[in-house]
């Protein structure tokens, strides 16, 4: 059981220029932040610069039997998290992240299981940010997040992530 206020141990780092086993970082998170396993993650996988999530509909439904923006709005940003920690993971940094800024654009109701792509906004993204990290100690990213059900984007979520100083 976790307590308030009481950080949950970092997951070790994956040997270096290795990715983070996806199955062996979701049950990390459903630790470290107890909704995630009432989130519906069925699969996380990391495609190129992308990070994918394949979720269950029915544990994030409404009252009119589609998806909870709240509940959508929720898995985008902690997609974009994860996107921000696993590329730091990767680099050999054991670093906090927060979100500084989240706006979400509602396109189309979720009717069905659906998947969650998060990617950097810009090409530029990640190098400014492996920059910024160098020469600052901390730095920012902007990714998009976007949720299709089937061929149809039904949810764009924008996010700024910051990376913050080694405390």
């Amino acid at each position: 059981m976790r307590e308030v206020g009481v950080p949950h141990p970092r997951l070790p780092l994956p040997a270096p220029g290795e990715r983070d086993d996806p199955q062996a970082f979701l049950a990390w998170l459903g630790e470290a932040i107890p909704m995630v396993e009432h989130l519906g993650i069925r699969e996380m996988r990391q495609e190129g610069e992308r990070l994918v999530w394949e979720l269950a509909l029915v544990p994030n439904l409404n009252d009119k039997g589609t998806g909870f923006g709240g509940a959508l709005t929720a898995q985008t940003t902690l997609l974009g998290w994860c996107w921000t920690t696993l590329w730091l993971r990767e680099r050999g940094h054991a670093r906090d992240v927060v979100v500084a800024e989240a706006r979400q654009r509602f396109l189309a109701p979720v009717t069905g299981d659906y998947r969650l792509v998060c990617e950097p906004e810009g090409e530029q993204g990640p190098g400014t940010l492996a920059e910024r990290l160098a020469s600052r100690g901390r730095g920012r990213i902007a990714l998009v997040q976007q949720l299709w059900c089937g061929d149809t984007l039904c949810l764009e979520a924008h996010g700024d992530y910051a990376v913050l100083p080694i405390a």
